[in-house]
C-alpha cells in the first residue's frame, strides 16, 4: 500500500449507534444473525466517509462470543456471511476498495494470559478457511503477545494474501510502548521482522500510546533495512486494565472529538505509519476526518 491509506473504523460499536441488534456476549455477530442489512449499511457508511481499505465483521465470530454450540454450529458460515457481505459492498462502490480478512483474538480480547494454542489454532484455521476466497488481505487483530503472532502467522503462511498483524498495547506503559502481555515492541518488532508481514499495525488501544509503538518498531525495521508497513488504528474507550473481562460490561468510551483524533493521526503519520484509521468507537465521522487531510496532503 505504502502510500497514506485510509482504514475504516469500528464495526461493533457503529452496529450499536444505528440501532442494530446488539447485545453481550454476541456483539457484532448478532447482526450477521439478525440482520446482515445493517453490517452492509455500516460498511458503505466507511466506504461513503473515504475508507479504503474496509474489515470483515468476523471478529465474533468464535466461541467466546457466539458460545460453543453456535459456534460449532453456524461459526464457518456466519464468518462467511460478514466477509460476503463485505466483499458485495465494496463491490459496489464507485471507488477501489480493498477487503481485508478479520481474524480476532481466538480466545477473548486483550487477555494473553488466556491464549492456548491447541484450543485457539482449529478456530483461526476456521476463521481462515472462510474468508480466504473473498478477501484482497489479511488483518489479525488485536494480538495482545508475541506468541498470539507467532501462531497466526504460521497458519496463514500458506495464504497467498499479503499479511496484516495489528497489536494491542498496554494503555498505561512505563517508559516502552508495550502489549498486553508486557513484552515490549521493540521485541515484538523484532519476531515481525524475522518471520515477515506485510504489515505491523498498532489497534485497540488509547490513542495516546501508539506513536511510541511505532517509532520503536520504525527503528527496528530501519535498523534491519526491512519493508514493513506501518499502521495505527486506535480505540475511543478509556483505558483497558489486566483484568478486562470483555464479555461482562460493554466498555466504557471517552469523548474524543474529530479533531482530537486526527491529531493524534498526523503524529502516527509523521512517526512513520502509512495505514490509519479506527478501532472500537471510532465511526465514520472520524474517518471522513482522516479522508479530508489526506486529500489535503495531496493538494
Amino acid at each position: 500500500m505504502k502510500k497514506l491509506t485510509i482504514l475504516d473504523g469500528g464495526m461493533g460499536r457503529e452496529l450499536k449507534r444505528v440501532g442494530a441488534p446488539f447485545s453481550q456476549p454476541l456483539w457484532s455477530a448478532q447482526a450477521l444473525i439478525e440482520s446482515p442489512q445493517h453490517v452492509a449499511d455500516v460498511h458503505q457508511s466507511f466506504i461513503d466517509a473515504g475508507a479504503e481499505i474496509i474489515i470483515t465483521n468476523a471478529y465474533a465470530c468464535v466461541p467466546f462470543h457466539l458460545g460453543e454450540q453456535l459456534y460449532q454450529s453456524q461459526g464457518h458460515q456466519l464468518a462467511e456471511t460478514a466477509v460476503q457481505i463485505a466483499r458485495t459492498t465494496a463491490e459496489l462502490g464507485s471507488t477501489p476498495t480493498l477487503v481485508a480478512g478479520c481474524i480476532p483474538p481466538a480466545m477473548g480480547s486483550y487477555r494473553p494470559d488466556l491464549f492456548d494454542v491447541e484450543q485457539a489454532t482449529p478456530i483461526l484455521q476456521t476463521l481462515i478457511a472462510a474468508q480466504e476466497p473473498y478477501i484482497d488481505v489479511w488483518m489479525v487483530e488485536t494480538l495482545a503477545s508475541i506468541e498470539e503472532f507467532e501462531v497466526n502467522h504460521r497458519l496463514l503462511s500458506h495464504s497467498q494474501k499479503p499479511a496484516y498483524y495489528a497489536f494491542t498495547l498496554d494503555d498505561e506503559p512505563e517508559g516502552n510502548a508495550l502489549l498486553r502481555s508486557g513484552e515490549t515492541v521493540t521485541q515484538t518488532a523484532k519476531r515481525v521482522a524475522t518471520l515477515g508481514a506485510s504489515g505491523m499495525l498498532f489497534n485497540c488501544s488509547i490513542p495516546e500510546v501508539l506513536e511510541q509503538a511505532i517509532v520503536d518498531a520504525k527503528k527496528v525495521f530501519d535498523d534491519r533495512n526491512i519493508d514493513i508497513e506501518l499502521g495505527a488504528y486506535a480505540n475511543n474507550f478509556e483505558v483497558i486494565d489486566t483484568s478486562h473481562q470483555a464479555n461482562d460490561e460493554l466498555q466504557a468510551m471517552r469523548s474524543l472529538t474529530t479533531d482530537e483524533y486526527l491529531q493524534f493521526a498526523k503524529r502516527w503519520y509523521d512517526a512513520g505509519a502509512t495505514i490509519i484509521g479506527g478501532c472500537c468507537g471510532i465511526g465514520p465521522e472520524y474517518i471522513k476526518t482522516l479522508a479530508e487531510w489526506k486529500a489535503a496532503l495531496a493538494d
